[in-house]
């Protein structure tokens, strides 16, 4: 529910976005009456935004031809928004576009009245967001082109590297581009396979944006094609617990096929791994107890990894232990 100060700035969005809006439809936008519209236009005016209404059946409202609002008018809410968005551009992988943000987070404060740019400075000086060890830089003009590419449903070609793979050119009918578990995917119809594949944007150089198109298909959701094409590792089923509340894990921990719920305290971690060996050394890398009640081959990993450890420690040497990370 909107508060007045909310509606009044919802009437001048909605003026700016039309040439024209009846009161009728701005009564029903905001679920007002009409006779509040006319007040909601009349703090407008106070304010001195020039808003014309032309009266009678049918009338409605319109801002004076010719009139341009200052370039950025935010709310709290808004700005913060803004300020948040810039600041976690590069937990997407995008580090290259830093500067950038902090160009523009600059502009920001500096459009911004006194105290809306005084809660942005308290945020800047107060917030901090830790990168989560599982994302994957990304070159931000390939995801630009990607993006031109996907709007004007234009059809890319480009030098692909997949996983024990020698690189290949491949063109790609581009649906969506997606951010998941710390990797950037472009998903798409592929020339080559011809059929539906993925790519990931860090194994993708030498973009093209062709000037072939295409016909995008409707409401294609990109995220559900991963999680269904992508599926999870089925060797072994891992069921540990965790001294440590999921929100203290989130970002340490990959999200992709796991699952992490409260329990006694801490969280249980659910999830499938092909590589046990991997997984115990990471389960040591967090900060916090942990109880393996499943599968018993993970308890013997942390039992080899304990007597690696032995063997370092007694200077003996490692080349007996085979490591397949």
């Amino acid at each position: 529910m909107y508060d007045p100060s909310m509606r009044v700035l919802t009437v001048l969005e909605l003026l700016q976005a039309r040439e024209e809006v009846s009161g009728a439809e701005l009564a029903r936008r905001l679920e007002v009456s009409p006779r509040t519209v006319q007040r909601y236009v009349a703090r407008l005016q106070d304010l001195g935004i020039p808003v014309e209404g032309r009266r009678g059946v049918g009338g409605a409202y319109r801002l004076r031809p010719g009139f341009q609002l200052p370039p950025l008018m935010f709310t709290g809410e808004e700005a913060l928004a803004l300020a948040l968005g810039l600041r976690a551009l590069t937990h997407l992988g995008l580090h290259a576009l830093a500067p950038a943000a902090q160009g523009a987070g600059a502009k920001l404060a500096r459009t911004l009245p006194h105290a809306l740019r005084a809660d942005v400075q308290a945020l800047e000086l107060s917030v901090q967001l830790d990168a989560s060890p599982w994302v994957v830089g990304t070159d931000a003009a390939l995801l630009a082109d990607l993006l031109r590419a996907v709007r004007g449903a234009c059809a890319v070609e480009f030098t692909y590297t997949a996983r024990s793979e020698r690189a290949t050119t491949r063109r790609a009918d581009i649906y969506r581009v997606v951010h998941v578990d710390g990797r950037w995917y472009a998903v798409g119809w592929c020339h080559l396979r011809a059929a539906l594949r993925s790519f990931r944007l860090d194994r993708m150089q030498d973009v093209a944006v062709l000037d072939e198109t295409f016909t995008p298909p409707p409401d294609f959701d990109a995220v559900a094609y991963l999680r269904e094409a992508m599926p999870e590792p089925a060797a072994h089923e891992v069921s540990v617990w965790l001294e440590a509340p999921p929100e203290a894990l989130r970002g340490a921990v990959s999200g992709w096929h796991t699952d992490l719920t409260p329990e006694a305290g801490g969280t249980r971690l659910r999830t499938r791994r092909d590589n046990l060996r991997s997984f115990a050394a990471f389960l040591l890398g967090l900060e916090c107890s942990v109880r393996v009640d499943g599968p018993p081959a993970l308890l013997q990993e942390f039992a080899d990894l304990q007597n690696r450890c032995v063997a370092i420690q007694s200077g003996q040497a490692a080349e007996s232990y085979s490591w397949s990370l």
